[in-house]
């Protein structure tokens, strides 16, 4: 038994493949799709999406948006950003990272929205730097994480 994945963003289709699971952040944590998973909506959070395709991984850096696990073992995650690792450069990732942090600490004391915004942006580069680092290193990366 598999399962069928469509990662949607605004801009494109960025994934969609017959696979074995996939393991995605949601608000309230981690969570890994088997076939004959029970229906489900979540939010998703910013983070590093896993799919397994038998012995194989595919990374993937989600921000936002939705997951959602229909009862025809059908998963569908509509995301605000979606990037494949092979999409990631390394550099271009930790000049964005660089500048979500620069905004934070502009925002910090003068608007409480401006600032929450900016951390969003920075969980974002967070999880994208994660994967790039993932494609650079072929491993697990360690992240330090931002106040």
């Amino acid at each position: 038994m598999s399962l069928t994945l469509k990662i949607v963003t605004p801009e494109r289709v960025a994934y969609e493949a017959v696979i074995d699971s996939i393991t995605a952040m949601t608000a309230d944590g981690e969570i890994t799709i088997l076939p004959g998973h029970a229906a489900l909506v979540s939010a998703l959070r910013p983070g590093e999406a896993k799919v397994r395709i038998g012995a194989d991984e595919s990374f993937l850096a989600l921000s936002t948006g939705f997951l959602q696990v229909r009862p025809d073992n059908e998963v569908v995650i509509l995301a605000d950003h979606a990037e494949r690792m092979e999409e990631l450069e390394l550099e271009a990732v930790k000049a964005a990272k660089e500048r979500a942090k620069a905004l934070m600490e502009e925002k910090r004391h003068v608007d409480d929205v401006a600032f929450a915004s900016a951390a969003a942006l920075m969980e974002r580069e967070l999880a994208r730097e994660k994967v790039a680092l993932r494609r650079h290193h072929g491993r697990t990366p360690r992240i330090e994480s931002q106040p």
